[in-house]
């Protein structure tokens, strides 16, 4: 097994609210495949990895009854904390298909936990040249300015009509794979949300993979951050993938996204930056694998463990 790479100083000790999500065992937002591990091992391997909260996963992979769902999680002593709504708003059809899986999402989060966060996001590889260039965008495989403006729009409203009927908030997850990737991008999108309604999921390990730099974005954007995700990202597998013409799903599935420390993000300074910003939100660990590969319960110790090793221990939640 490869040992971690070398890293700055650590971070300082902290007591931030630490989660993990069901994608670190290949529960990914996409209708072809199938779950390799069942949700309650998948809760149980969490909790025994000294993680505090999970996020939903796709519709059903947890209980979809509110009282079913508390239980499973109260009896790990797991908190609720977001639930992940793709939806295509570069497409105005599809908007009312969103609002409407939102709004079944929202109300399950407000039912069981209601400071759970919705994490918005465009219906990341469904379209076919941003799939296959995941990583590599160039200034020509973008919108629009008016398909901006439809998009900005359909984010703004969907947050709004979730908050107006169930009190939950959104932010915005940029992804690799759909039309919100690179920097410039989510500069973007940023600017033309209402930042009332529209807050920023910051993943490291998107971010780093489409161009970017976690550090110089929080810097601009940081007054938005509502919620963190903890992802690597290993460059040298995304210039393989670069070079052999690789698509998305075969940048996964030849571990771009990598355990922490063993990639490209600089973990200790983002932890640093969070304590600058004052930061109270979750950090939720996402190793995204496809389902059957790796040994996540492996994979979430060892990422319990170099988080540890930066100083972040347990917190009260």
């Amino acid at each position: 097994m490869t040992a971690p790479r070398a890293r700055a100083p650590s971070a300082p000790r902290s007591s931030f609210k630490l989660a993990n999500a069901p994608c670190s065992w290949g529960v990914l937002e996409l209708d072809a495949v199938s779950h390799a591990t069942p949700a309650l091992q998948v809760l149980d391997e969490m909790a025994a990895s000294g993680f505090q909260g999970t996020e939903l996963g796709d519709w059903g992979f947890l209980p979809r009854d509110p009282h079913s769902l508390a239980a499973a999680l109260e009896s790990r002593s797991l908190t609720l904390v977001a639930a992940f709504v793709p939806v295509a708003f570069s497409v105005p059809a599809a908007l009312d298909r969103g609002v409407t899986r939102a709004l079944r999402t929202a109300s399950l989060l407000a039912a069981v936990q209601p400071d759970a966060l919705l994490v918005l996001s465009d219906d990341n590889c469904t379209v076919a040249h941003r799939t296959l260039n995941a990583g590599r965008i160039s200034s020509g495989m973008g919108l629009s300015s008016a398909q901006w403006r439809v998009f900005a729009a359909g984010v703004t409203h969907l947050a709004q009509r979730v908050l107006d009927q169930t009190g939950i908030s959104s932010v915005f997850h940029h992804h690799c794979g759909g039309f919100v990737e690179t920097p410039e991008e989510l500069d973007t999108l940023m600017e033309l949300c209402d930042p009332r309604l529209v807050g920023l999921c910051l993943d490291t390990g998107h971010l780093t993979l489409g161009g970017g730099d976690p550090l110089q974005t929080l810097d601009k954007w940081g007054y938005r951050l509502g919620l963190v995700h903890l992802k690597d990202c290993d460059l040298a597998v995304a210039d393989r993938s670069r070079t052999l013409g690789k698509d998305y799903l075969e940048s996964l599935a030849a571990g771009v996204f990598c355990e922490l420390g063993r990639g490209d993000v600089d973990f200790a300074g983002l932890l640093r930056r969070l304590h600058q910003l004052h930061y109270e939100g979750w950090l939720v660990v996402e190793q995204d694998v496809l389902p059957g590969m790796g040994s996540p319960l492996e994979s979430a110790r060892r990422n319990r463990l170099f988080l540890a090793n930066l100083g972040l221990r347990d917190s009260p939640g």
